[in-house]
C-alpha cells in the first residue's frame, strides 16, 4: 500500500519518466548495431552431435579433442553427466568425427544444415516477426478505434522487442528459432498488459486517471513477477541441472530481459503518453 501511495506521487512528474525506457531503447539499439547478434546453427548453418559419452569428460578437455580432431576451432560444447551436445560450424564428417571421439564417447544423434537453408530460415523468421507485428498492429487498432493510445501500445511492444535484442548481443544468446519464438510470446505478452493498461485507463470513468492507473497496475505487476519468477527458475534449472537444453535456458532468458523491459515501457512510457493524450481533455 505504501508502495502504491508513492508510485501515485511519482507519476505526478510523468513527462520525465518517458525519457528512462526511451533511452534504454536508444542503448539496445547501439549493443545490437555495435556487438551485433550472434547465428544459430539452424541459420548459419553447422553441424548439431549429441555423443553418449563413455568415461568422465570436462567440456573444455572435450571442446579441444574435438577442434583439434576435425582441424575446426569453432566448437562449441554443454557436457551433462554421460551426455554432451556439440555444435560445429560448418560441415563436420561424421565418421572422422566417430574416429577422433572413440574411447570418449560415441554419436547417438548427428543433424547437418546448410548455410542455404539457414538462409531461408532467416527470412522465413523475418517474415514471421512482421507479420506478427503487423497483425498485432492491426488489432489494436480494431479494438480502441483511437490512434494515440493505440500507437502507445505499438510503440511499447516496438521497444520490447528492441530491448530484447539488445539484450541478446550483450549476453551472446543466439538468434535462432527458439529465441526468436521467445520474441514473438513477448509481443503477445506486451500487447496484453498494454492493453489491460489503456482499457483501465480509457473505459472506465471513476477516479483519477493515476487512480485508474494504480489499480491496473496491480494486476499488471503481479502478472510480470509471476511470468519472470516462472522463467528464472527455468533458467537456473537448465543452467544447474541439465545445462543440454540450453535452447530453454536462451528462451527463458530472452524472455526475463523482454518482461522486464515491459514493466518499464508499460507503466512509464505507455501510461506516461495516454496522461499527456487525456489530460488535455479534462
Amino acid at each position: 500500500m505504501i508502495f502504491l501511495i508513492k508510485y501515485e506521487r511519482f507519476l505526478e512528474s510523468y513527462k520525465p519518466l518517458i525519457i528512462i525506457p526511451v533511452v534504454i531503447t536508444i542503448i539496445a539499439i547501439i549493443l545490437a548495431l555495435t556487438i551485433g547478434l550472434e547465428e544459430g546453427i539452424e541459420l548459419k548453418g553447422g553441424t548439431t552431435v549429441a555423443v553418449q559419452l563413455e568415461k568422465p569428460v570436462s567440456q573444455g578437455e572435450l571442446k579441444t579433442l574435438i577442434s583439434d580432431g576435425i582441424s575446426n576451432q569453432q566448437v562449441d560444447v554443454t557436457v551433462s553427466k554421460n551426455q554432451a551436445t556439440v555444435e560445429i560450424a560448418g560441415h563436420a564428417d561424421v565418421v572422422k568425427l566417430s574416429s577422433v571421439l572413440e574411447g570418449t564417447g560415441t554419436i547417438s544423434s548427428y543433424r547437418s544444415v546448410g548455410p542455404v537453408l539457414g538462409k531461408e530460415s532467416m527470412t522465413q523468421i523475418y517474415y514471421a516477426l512482421a507479420f506478427a507485428f503487423i497483425f498485432m498492429s492491426i488489432t489494436v487498432f480494431i479494438i480502441f478505434r483511437d490512434l494515440i493510445p493505440s500507437i502507445a501500445i505499438i510503440t511499447v511492444a516496438l521497444s520490447d522487442i528492441i530491448i530484447a535484442i539488445g539484450g541478446m548481443s550483450l549476453f551472446g544468446i543466439p538468434l535462432s528459432v527458439a529465441s526468436v519464438g521467445a520474441i514473438l510470446m513477448l509481443i503477445g505478452y506486451s500487447v496484453d498488459t498494454d492493453i489491460l493498461l489503456t482499457t483501465r485507463i480509457l473505459k472506465r470513468k471513476e477516479g483519477t486517471i493515476t487512480e485508474r492507473a494504480v489499480t491496473a497496475m496491480k494486476t499488471g505487476l503481479t502478472m510480470a513477477v509471476t511470468s519472470i519468477s516462472s522463467m528464472v527458475t527455468l533458467y537456473l534449472v537448465v543452467i544447474f541441472l541439465i545445462p543440454s537444453a540450453q535452447t530453454l535456458a536462451d528462451i527463458a532468458a530472452v524472455l526475463i530481459i523482454g518482461l522486464t523491459a515491459d514493466i518499464l515501457t508499460t507503466w512509464l512510457m505507455n501510461l506516461g503518453m495516454l496522461r499527456w493524450y487525456l489530460e488535455p481533455r479534462k
